[in-house]
């Protein structure tokens, strides 16, 4: 997806949480604040965007998110547990209605057994509903798995608040 059509659906997250009046939070591992960057980087997203948490390590998430230890042992920091972790302790912990999440494997190294390059799995908490996690394993490089895990993300929130 080109930066324009990137834009373009940031936009659409902003417009459609605005219309709610929803304020959002991200909480991201393997994009290290790209989709943070990625609404904030339109003008008057002041108004929606409320914070963007970059928890790269496995102790951010369990400091910053309240990401149990034992969940980040007994699955991995990449892994559905740890992302609905995420996004509820985003919500949780942020005067927000919706929040996004993230951790993935950007490679080019990092994969195990069952968990290769290009996995992420996504976590999207809103008030009062079941955190909803997903995954994708996204081809390319470590710059396309990061682009598509924002584009998924954005369109995440994008349908959230429809």
């Amino acid at each position: 997806m080109a930066d324009e059509a990137l834009g373009h659906l940031a936009e659409t997250v902003l417009a459609r949480c605005r219309a709610r009046g929803w304020m959002l939070a991200t909480a991201e591992s393997c994009t290290g604040g790209m989709i943070a960057a990625a609404l904030t980087d339109i003008a008057g997203s002041s108004d929606v965007v409320e914070r963007g948490l970059v928890t790269y390590s496995n102790e951010a998430k369990i400091e910053l998110l309240g990401v149990p230890a034992a969940t980040i042992a007994a699955h991995g920091a990449v892994s559905e547990e740890v992302a609905a972790a995420m996004a509820a302790g985003a919500l949780a912990r942020s005067p927000v209605a919706v929040a996004v999440s993230v951790t993935g494997i950007a490679g080019p190294g990092g994969a195990s057994p069952g968990k290769p390059v290009g996995l992420v799995w996504f976590g999207l908490a809103r008030s009062g509903c079941a955190v909803h996690t997903e995954s994708r394993v996204f081809p390319g490089d470590r710059g396309d798995v990061r682009r598509l895990t924002v584009e998924r993300a954005l369109t995440l929130l994008a349908a959230a608040a429809e």
